[in-house]
């Protein structure tokens, strides 16, 4: 099946709001600027799966300085498609940050509270510094409570239900190429 979305021949999908060339793009600048940003440093990239693993792959072909990698499983979601206001922690990191330079590598932040969680635990684990870079960020649903810093932002994108890129719903349209909002008929939205 031909994954171009430009006819919306995709069961589901209202529109695409960022095309795979526009992330790919943004990618590129991104990677270069935290080349710069972590030049001559140990750079820890942690990847928070499971839909930031295709923007996450991208970015770190882009990333011309030494770096390690790892992952970690952490929602607030569950199922759902808003919190449920409890981050929990389905897989942890392997390595060990305390005295590392660690970048969170997200796909989407929404309410901030699996992000802020995430930064408070790498820090608590002495990591020399915790940036965060996220393909998509949605600053309108921020809890007025979270008040966290996102150094690199690929695209900021009103509050949509959207999926593509690594996102999903219910664990679907993760391999669509482009950044799409879903159709509220399909997850019961308004």
């Amino acid at each position: 099946m031909n994954m171009e979305l430009k006819n919306n021949v995709i069961k589901g999908i209202k529109e695409v709001i960022i095309s795979k060339e526009e992330m790919h793009k943004r990618v590129k600048e991104l990677g270069k600027k935290i080349s710069e940003d972590f030049k001559d440093k140990e750079l820890v990239i942690i990847g928070v799966l499971k839909g930031s693993v295709i923007f996450f792959a991208d970015l770190i072909r882009e990333i011309s300085t030494t770096v390690s990698i790892d992952f970690i499983s952490a929602s607030s979601y569950g199922d759902a498609t808003t919190s449920s206001g409890v981050v929990t922690v389905k897989k942890d990191v392997d390595c060990d940050v305390k005295g590392k330079d660690v970048l969170l590598v997200e796909d989407i932040i929404d309410t901030g509270l699996t992000l802020k969680y995430l930064k408070d635990l790498f820090e608590a684990r002495e990591a020399k510094s915790v940036s965060i870079c996220t393909a998509l960020d949605k600053p309108s649903r921020r809890l007025k409570d979270i008040n966290i810093e996102v150094q690199y932002v690929g695209f900021q994108i009103p509050d949509e239900f959207v999926v593509g890129y690594g996102l999903d719903y219910t664990e679907k349209y993760r391999n669509l190429p482009d950044i799409c909002i879903l159709s509220s008929e399909i997850y019961g939205g308004n």
